[in-house]
């Protein structure tokens, strides 16, 4: 997951792409790195999304690797989160895929279990902690070595809320019942601002209310942990706060989904909170229009212990099964995950690193927001729990899904029981 901005986690799910990797092992004929020529010259391809600053950040890293590893050239192949996914299936399909792939948490099992990605096994990782690598395991094998971790989060808009004359809440101790109360405040506030946007990530958002509540979107096993009453009641939940005033009105919400980052609504100084990821939190604050703070979530009963956060590996570096190449692959994400010099060129562009050394000496060169998302992460080491499971083959449809009953049960076109039912039924076919 990159999360640097909020369209890296607005899932574009293209369920015909990803079911042609399961031709994977029939179709692949090698990996997408040149051979080895004379002298022991190596190329190998090394796909990624992300942001131009991400770009930026990633080709100061393989000019670093190039100069210390001169038999080996890395060339970048890179695009957008959405259309990311496409041609990595097709590419996968192919036989054509990068040698170094940068991969999400809701797509590594898919990958994994189709058989297109390595184990790695030549990466050190003694510095890396095993919440974040159990995250990057599937089928027995460490298939992603995660580069960085986040969490959910709440992000305010400190101004909206002193306008509107209302005090932010304690965080380690309010409930969702605080949630609404102060939401509320502020939209009848005569401020004009409205309380709160609903999920932007409606899987996140599922996600911490079912871990809340005792339950998980899927098990170890990659099996569904929820049932369809778990999910009415989530519906429930949200159209309670609907009702009741917190969020605005389903359009509304839909076009600040649609929004830049710069236009959107927590920006602007037009809505006081939203769901979001910590990495979001520098970009809004780039663009933001007064100050905004980083909050935990709300809990049932007011304990920052059980609201069901956890340190989400922000994303992963796998090796293709087929490349030709795997021990320079291994090189590669070695240095990138473990090397300083690589840790200071992207600092937390792809989440604060899961090195500790290196993490240590990105937090030493960090400052403002940046600095202020880390100690996020740092204060709720504590309290979070432990991560949720590697999503099950067909993950990557289910923010499509969520969002779509999600946006009909806002429009008030379906009700919390038929959203969630008929919700249910499609993730059951979807995962099942």
């Amino acid at each position: 997951m990159g999360m640097s901005t909020r369209n890296h986690y607005r899932v574009a799910v293209r369920t015909a792409g990803l079911l042609t990797v399961a031709g994977i092992a029939l179709t692949a004929c090698g990996g997408g790195g040149d051979a080895a020529g004379e002298g022991g010259d190596v190329t190998l391809r090394f796909s990624w999304w992300g942001s131009d600053q991400r770009t930026a950040n990633t080709e100061e890293v393989i000019a670093a690797f190039e100069e210390e590893h001169p038999n080996i050239t890395i060339e970048g192949e890179y695009g957008d989160f959405q259309g990311y996914w496409d041609k990595l299936a097709t590419q996968t399909a192919g036989g054509d895929a990068a040698d170094i792939i940068q991969m999400d948490l809701a797509y590594l099992r898919e990958y994994a279990e189709r058989g297109a990605l390595m184990d790695i096994t030549e990466v050190e990782t003694e510095q890396i902690g095993d919440m974040l690598l159990e995250q990057g395991r599937s089928d027995g094998g460490q298939y992603g070595i995660p580069t960085g971790f986040a969490s959910v989060a709440m992000i305010a808009n400190t101004s909206v809320f002193d306008r509107a004359g209302v005090e932010l809440p304690d965080d380690t101790t309010w409930t969702w019942d605080d949630y609404a109360q102060v939401t509320q405040e502020v939209a009848g506030s005569g401020d004009e601002a409205h309380g709160s946007m609903a999920p932007f990530e409606p899987v996140a958002g599922l996600q911490v209310w079912l871990r809340q509540h005792g339950a998980g979107v899927t098990d170890d096993a990659g099996a569904l942990a929820m049932s369809s009453d778990d999910l009415v009641s989530y519906f429930e939940h949200l159209d309670q706060l609907a009702q009741d005033g917190t969020f605005p009105e389903a359009s509304v919400i839909e076009e600040d989904r649609s929004a830049g980052v710069e236009q959107s609504l927590i920006a602007t100084g037009g809505v006081g909170l939203i769901y979001g990821w910590s990495n979001l939190y520098p970009t809004v604050v780039e663009h933001a229009a007064g100050d905004l703070e980083l909050l935990r979530y709300p809990s049932p009963a007011g304990s920052a212990a059980d609201n069901g956060m956890w340190h989400r590996a922000s994303m992963f570096l796998s090796g293709s099964a087929e490349t030709d190449h795997p021990e320079e692959v291994q090189e590669f994400i070695d240095f990138f995950v473990n090397s300083e010099t690589s840790g200071l060129a992207n600092l937390t562009d792809r989440g604060l690193p899961a090195n500790a050394e290196v993490r240590e000496a990105v937090l030493e060169e960090l400052d403002g927001s940046e600095a202020e998302a880390a100690q996020f992460l740092e204060d709720i080491a504590p309290e979070v729990s432990d991560p949720a499971p590697v999503p099950p083959q067909g993950a990557g449809e289910l923010e499509d899904i969520m969002h779509r009953y999600q946006a009909e049960l806002l429009f008030e076109r379906l009700s919390p029981e038929e959203a969630g039912e008929q919700a249910f039924e499609e993730i059951e076919s979807a995962v099942g």
